[in-house]
């Protein structure tokens, strides 16, 4: 099937420019239709992934079905990454999607694993950088962790966020799990992933930071 599609857009291109988008109106192609939309990246880890339940239930779809027909949601997110890890795969996501936001949700793995807190704000920074240089708007999903390393060390992590946001004048949401991750009935049995009955209470906390984004 493939060469005589080709083949069919050969002829069209010797053809002129009406032939061609005749041909692209036939296969279902329109260029407004890419020209119109307008990518959203959403950067994260396994509360984004959806883990533990279907992704097509995850906050991240459900989000995708509450903005603009005029943008789309492109989910990025892997279990078990860590805010250098998500900075390794920024440079190429934002050369594919070419988004106009980037909603970043990273950092929960290193405060769990202990990683120093200056690390995770050197990595927020640089994910903030790299998407303001590609033309796209950050926005900071704030993370708080268990008191496993003491008060300190929770303490500095969960500032960071809102220290990294107000030091870039970016939005964020301050612990977008909030009321979510005390509340039994809305958690995994692992007391860290959200169930599917809490997805759209996270959407709820994304969504008015994300509005005025929209245009």
């Amino acid at each position: 099937m493939l060469k005589p599609v080709f083949s069919f857009y050969s002829r069209a291109l010797r053809g002129g420019g009406l032939l061609l988008l005749l041909s692209l109106t036939l296969l279902g192609i329109t260029p407004s239709s890419h020209a119109n939309t307008t990518n959203i990246l959403v950067l994260g880890d396994s509360i984004s992934a959806g883990y533990g339940f279907d992704p097509a239930l995850g906050w991240v779809t459900l989000l995708g079905k509450q903005v603009p027909a005029t943008y789309n949601v492109v989910n990025a997110s892997v279990s078990g990454e860590t805010s250098a890890g998500g900075l390794n795969r920024l440079p190429a996501l934002l050369a594919e999607h070419q988004p106009s936001i980037v909603i970043i949700e990273l950092g929960g793995n290193d405060g769990l694993r202990g990683y120093p807190v200056m690390s995770l704000r050197k990595n927020l920074q640089a994910l903030i950088n790299l998407s303001i240089e590609a033309g796209a708007q950050p926005l900071l999903l704030g993370m708080k962790i268990p008191p496993n390393y003491g008060k300190r060390y929770t303490d500095a992590f969960a500032d960071s966020y809102k220290k990294i946001a107000n030091a870039n004048d970016i939005p964020w949401v301050d612990f977008f799990l909030d009321d979510i991750a005390t509340d039994n009935k809305l958690m995994q049995s692992d007391g860290i992933h959200p169930n599917a009955k809490a997805q759209a209470l996270i959407v709820q906390k994304v969504l008015p930071a994300l509005t005025p984004l929209l245009n």
